[in-house]
């Protein structure tokens, strides 16, 4: 009998291991959802992050582009997938802060249907002028404002966009009457600044850098906390006087919220560390990014800061989704 127990026992065991196999995490490949074109600012981070996140995990981190209604449509890809660790998404500031205060409203709520992994990258937006412009300074420019209301154009890439909304705050805090003008993307607005169609605007750093430094824009002030590396003589918003002017785009990983801990602790280590790569750092720097790798609570609270900052000019300028 003792025998037959031990047995059975012996045998339970022996079944129970693949079992046990096949929960490990991760065993199979990775969604990582891009929810915007090949080639797009969060498709590059996104792939440069990847190969090293698989490292790291063990299994492929195979990168999905899933584009449509600003970013939106990938990001609900992730809220609304299988909680089991193998979907996650790349969203950016549009789709987790400003498109869910819209009037049109996002089918998840950023803050309830998912959870936050870490900040991915934060990318500055600079307010730059035409070359020709007599404008050289910040200050400048809102005593030119000021001297003729409703004289200076300033160009977004679209109603409710990042740009758009830097330049409302920047209409806020300097007190000036300056009129928007929407384009559809920011190669658009780019070429719209260099020919003096509008005579400001702000846009994402990797899309004006290289006119920046060819001399046909000009970089009047950044809305981060500190200088950037590749503007160093470019002021803050802060030193010029007007440090309410907090504007820089970001793109940040998320998962479904019923997603179990152990997966998203693994997800959370693999993206950390692939941020903190000498080589990873490197590439981020030429696209004009700065690393993220913060925990998931200081990225959930700065999600939550960025809904009410966005929601606050959105409502107070009663702005309208294109």
């Amino acid at each position: 009998m003792k025998k037959r127990m031990l047995l059975a026992a012996l045998l339970g065991a022996a079944l129970a291991l693949p079992a046990t196999a096949q929960e490990a995490y991760p065993n199979r490949a990775i969604r990582y959802i891009v929810p915007f074109a090949a080639g797009g600012p969060s498709d590059i981070v996104a792939r440069i992050m990847a190969p090293r996140m698989a490292a790291t995990l063990g299994q492929p981190v195979v990168v999905e582009n899933r584009v449509g209604a600003g970013g939106v449509t990938g990001v609900d890809v992730a809220a609304k997938a299988a909680p089991d660790g193998y979907t996650f998404a790349i969203g950016s500031a549009g789709a987790l802060a400003i498109s869910p205060n819209l009037g049109r409203g996002t089918p998840y709520d950023p803050l309830r249907d998912l959870v936050p992994i870490t900040l991915g990258v934060l990318v500055p937006e600079p307010v730059v002028v035409p070359a020709v412009s007599p404008f050289r300074t910040l200050q400048e420019l809102v005593a030119g404002a000021k001297a003729r209301p409703g004289s200076l154009n300033f160009g977004s890439t679209g109603n409710g966009s990042m740009p758009h909304l830097a330049a409302e705050q920047l209409r806020a805090a300097a007190g000036i009457d300056i009129v928007h003008i929407s384009y559809n993307s920011g190669g658009q607005l780019a070429t719209a600044i260099l020919r003096n169609e509008v005579q400001l605007g702000f846009a994402d750093l990797p899309v004006l850098l290289p006119q920046i430094q060819a001399g046909s824009l000009r970089a009047l002030a950044v809305g981060t906390p500190r200088r950037l590396s590749w503007l160093p003589d470019v002021p803050t918003m802060t030193e010029v006087g007007l440090p309410s002017v907090d504007a820089s785009n970001w793109h940040g990983l998320v998962a479904s919220a019923r997603t179990p801990a152990g997966p998203l602790a693994a997800l959370r280590r693999a993206a950390i560390g692939a941020l903190q790569d000498p080589e990873v750092i490197r590439l981020l720097d030429a696209q004009g990014a700065i690393p993220g790798g913060n925990s998931p609570e200081e990225f959930g609270a700065f999600i939550r800061r960025e809904n009410e900052k966005w929601g606050e000019v959105i409502r107070r300028n009663n702005i309208q989704a294109d």
